[in-house]
């Protein structure tokens, strides 16, 4: 049995620059029996361990389709953020997990999906998606709402260009610039500019507590029914299989229980939770 205590050696094979403090970080097991079985869902994270500096959760924000390797897309917040952004191509890391539940799959099936994402809150959801496109006859309609806070800091640029192909995507920002044309404001203004209905559709979030909090209360008012609105949860998840109690929020551990919830698993303590 695999102790999930010691962490598994990775290597950086690639690195790519999203946004002036936001980076996307592919990796390989060094084993690679390791890595052909590392199987995870969408919405799962991992503790990632810059080796002399510690440790840290990250969600995976890649499809798990991709076998040869996993990526995690990180900003720069801390010591260990900083360390890790210090490393280079070929530097090794530590690895334990996949960690949480992940989001629900099978009940997203023949559903419209209403992605909604908000900052680096998009990583998990770029799991999702991507796993979604891959087997897009399974869903119905998909629309993503995404907002940063301005030009600089959207993540996956390129990417989302390639996901207007298949999916109705409306981008905001707090903060306009000279080359911004799109809409400006917070991520519940794009209410406005999208259609749903929500007796098919499932809302999926994950951002900032503040940008959940006053999405959550717009897809109520729209009527969604509180099993089909998901949230992913972050907190500071130190140990990621609910000892430490770190992420403890009522009898819910957000490492463990977690990171994906449905609305009505948290509403009772929805305040403390987002």
């Amino acid at each position: 049995m695999e102790n999930l205590y010691i962490p598994n050696i990775a290597i950086i094979i690639e690195t790519r620059k999203e946004t002036p403090d936001i980076k996307t970080f592919r990796l390989s097991f060094k084993d690679r029996e390791f890595q052909r079985k590392f199987i995870f869902k969408p919405g799962q994270f991992i503790e990632l361990s810059v080796f002399g500096y510690g440790e840290a959760p990250f969600s995976i924000s890649s499809s798990p389709n991709q076998h040869d390797y996993f990526e995690l897309t990180i900003k720069r917040v801390g010591n260990v953020t900083s360390a890790l952004f210090k490393l280079n191509n070929g530097s090794a890391v530590g690895v334990r997990g996949p960690f949480g539940n992940g989001f629900p799959i099978q009940e997203l099936e023949n559903k419209n999906i209403l992605f909604i994402g908000g900052g680096i809150g998009l990583a998990p959801l770029r799991s999702l998606i991507n796993f979604v496109l891959s087997g897009r006859e399974k869903y119905g309609d998909l629309t993503l709402m995404y907002g940063a806070r301005t030009p600089k800091d959207i993540v996956f640029k390129e990417e989302i260009e390639t996901w207007r192909k298949h999916i109705d995507v409306h981008l905001t920002v707090d903060v306009g610039d000279e080359t911004w044309k799109g809409t400006v404001g917070v991520v519940t203004v794009l209410f406005k500019e999208v259609d749903v209905d929500p007796k098919d559709t499932i809302a999926v979030m994950c951002g900032p507590p503040i940008m959940m909090h006053f999405v959550t209360k717009e897809l109520l008012k729209l009527g969604f029914p509180e099993n089909q609105i998901i949230l992913s949860l972050e907190r500071l998840m130190k140990c990621g299989i609910g000892i430490c109690g770190h992420c403890n929020i009522g009898r819910k551990y957000v490492c463990k229980h977690g990171p994906v919830f449905t609305y009505k698993e948290t509403k009772d303590f929805l305040e403390s939770a987002i």
